[in-house]
């Protein structure tokens, strides 16, 4: 099934496109990210669709810094 290829009237496309650019940059220089990305789309998952999920994670991160009012610490480089 084809879903919709337009951004919504309402949405906020200048951040949208701002959040893409970064979803890019962090899959180049992001260890965990980039590993994230080559899992899912090996898994045969759409490479917009991972982009997307990307973009999810880098907003959950900016809002958990927020909360916590703490920087970010990638445990990932710490793990195994």
């Amino acid at each position: 099934m084809k879903g919709r290829t337009k951004v919504h009237p309402i949405a906020d496309k200048q951040m949208k496109g701002l959040l893409s650019l970064c979803a890019l940059t962090a899959k180049k220089y992001d260890n965990e990210l980039n590993a994230y990305y080559l899992r899912k789309v090996n898994e045969g998952k759409n490479k917009m669709l991972v982009m997307n999920n990307i973009r999810n994670k880098l907003i959950s991160r900016i809002f958990a810094v927020i909360d916590r009012q703490k920087p970010y610490v990638n445990l990932h480089k710490y793990a195994g």
